[in-house]
């Protein structure tokens, strides 16, 4: 079976077009007489992307929206949402890899997995040797900078966290 019913729209109309995962309506822009249209996933209150809209040919009311468009405004929303997703993604999961101690340790890949939230957000930096055993782990601050000289200088220091936080040891 194919996934053929997200461009299949449930509801036609000049200013709003829907398929089962998206909603396209045509809005009035408030920051001049244009009109923009605003991208909405299914379950969201708030837009995923809002874009400007052609005026139609009467200079006044917008041009309506029509199959292609809808399609292409699926397309670029849920391109701009996935882009999204994998930024966040990339600022709460980072890792740099640095050398161990001596060559015994080899190379040694440090983690940071930052919890957002939101009334106490935290972060675990885990090390993990090459095979992906883990070394040691400790909770650091959200704010924790997470750097090829930070990683290089736990690991230096035998996983020692500075501060009040414990190391926890797993080897």
């Amino acid at each position: 079976m194919t996934d053929d019913t997200q461009d299949t729209p449930l509801l036609q109309e000049p200013r709003l077009w829907q398929n089962e995962k998206w909603t396209a309506k045509i809005i009035k822009n408030d920051d001049d007489d244009g009109w923009a249209v605003a991208m909405y996933k299914d379950g969201e209150s708030e837009a995923a992307l809002i874009g400007p809209w052609t005026m139609g040919r009467d200079k006044k009311n917008p041009k309506p929206l029509d199959g292609n468009a809808f399609i292409t405004l699926v397309k670029t929303a849920s391109e701009f949402v996935r882009r999204s997703e994998q930024q966040l993604h990339a600022q709460l999961h980072q890792s740099v890899t640095v050398n161990g101690q001596g060559p015994k340790m080899g190379r040694v890949t440090v983690l940071l997995d930052i919890v957002p939230d939101e009334d106490s957000p935290y972060a675990t930096l885990t090390a993990q040797d090459e095979g992906g055993d883990v070394l040691a782990e400790i909770k650091v601050e959200a704010g924790f900078k997470l750097n090829r000289q930070s990683a290089q200088a736990w690991v230096d220091a035998d996983f020692a966290k500075p501060g009040t936080l414990k190391t926890r040891h797993l080897s």
